[in-house]
């Protein structure tokens, strides 16, 4: 019987040593994993530069929009880099993203500096900015709106297909992807493009401080390159981020050996799920960007994933 008890003693003294091992094992994963991330997320703790990455398309981004929010009220942030290689997007996800940037310009200095596009929404975000530096090669403006619509109803109407659409006035139902665009439906939305338009272009005279009528010049759709920008007064200089630090150290006291820290919001979901995903944040943006820096390239969302959303979009 003795024998017995000694067994069971020395089992439950391996057992706890054991769980003790472990414990101390998982406690020092998971402090490696909090040190890897909170020096990817969070960046110097001191006096430091935000920098902000706008790639891709345009979307209503709450989570960007309070990320902006926070870095305005964070004393260690003096000025932000707003880096943008955009085509644009929907008219309202710019309206947000231009408002979110004007408030922090209000409060602390800003300086976009463009990829191989800021055109559309990508330049509407930027006017808010105190310089606007560009590459020569830089395809922005394209000061406009776009609603586009499919309309199938010539081709239901050879597969023998009929739609039934029950709308309580004439102009509810309109834009119809299964009926052609009405008259009164065509002037209606031709309204709406037009006063989006309106707001678009006062917000690159109110940025820019230009006249409106200059302004309304330049705003027939098309896209410059940043050396006809730079001419037309779109942007401030040519030059990339090293310029834009050294104008902020000139302009704002702000020096160009300051740290500098990206300012990105926390991707969506569970712990577990941002520490793994913003392993290949980056590098997903960096491809995205690549793919929209090319002149010729199509928007990679169709138009037709996003019907009735008015988009400030440049579409080669």
């Amino acid at each position: 019987m003795s024998l017995d008890a000694d067994l069971i003693m020395d089992r439950r003294r391996l057992k706890r040593r054991l769980a003790l091992w472990r414990g101390l094992a998982v406690l020092a994963f998971v402090a490696a994993l909090l040190l890897a991330g909170g020096v990817r997320l969070h960046g110097p703790a001191g006096p430091h530069v935000a920098r902000l990455r706008i790639d891709g398309i345009i979307t209503d981004d709450a989570p960007r929009l309070r990320t902006i929010e926070a870095a305005r009220k964070d004393p260690a942030v003096k000025a932000m880099i707003l880096a943008i290689d955009s085509p644009g997007g929907s008219v309202a996800g710019g309206e947000a993203l231009h408002d979110a940037i004007a408030r922090f310009a209000a409060s602390k200095p800003v300086v976009a500096v463009m990829g191989g596009v800021a055109a559309s929404a990508g330049y509407m975000i930027a006017v808010p900015a105190a310089r606007i530096f560009a590459s020569r090669a830089t395809l922005t403006g394209s000061i406009g709106v776009i609603l586009q619509s499919p309309d199938v109803s010539g081709l239901l109407d050879k597969i023998g297909v009929n739609v039934d659409e029950l709308v309580s006035g004439p102009l509810k139902g309109q834009p119809s992807v299964v009926k052609p665009l009405s008259a009164a439906g065509r002037a209606m939305l031709q309204g709406v493009v037009m006063d989006l338009y309106g707001q678009f272009v006062d917000m690159v005279a109110s940025g820019r401080k230009l006249d409106r009528a200059r302004v309304l010049g330049l705003a027939d759709g098309r896209p410059y390159t940043g050396q006809q920008a730079l001419g037309l007064g779109l942007i401030d200089q040519i030059g990339n981020e090293q310029d834009a630090r050294a104008w902020l150290a000139k302009a704002k006291g702000i020096p160009d050996a300051m740290a500098l820290r990206d300012l990105r919001p926390p991707p969506p979901g569970s712990w577990w799920r941002r520490q793994v995903s913003g392993v290949f944040e980056g590098a997903a943006f960096a491809a995205l960007s690549r793919i929209m820096s090319i002149p010729n390239a199509k928007t990679l969302i169709p138009q037709g994933l996003v019907l009735d959303v008015p988009m400030a979009l440049w579409q080669p």
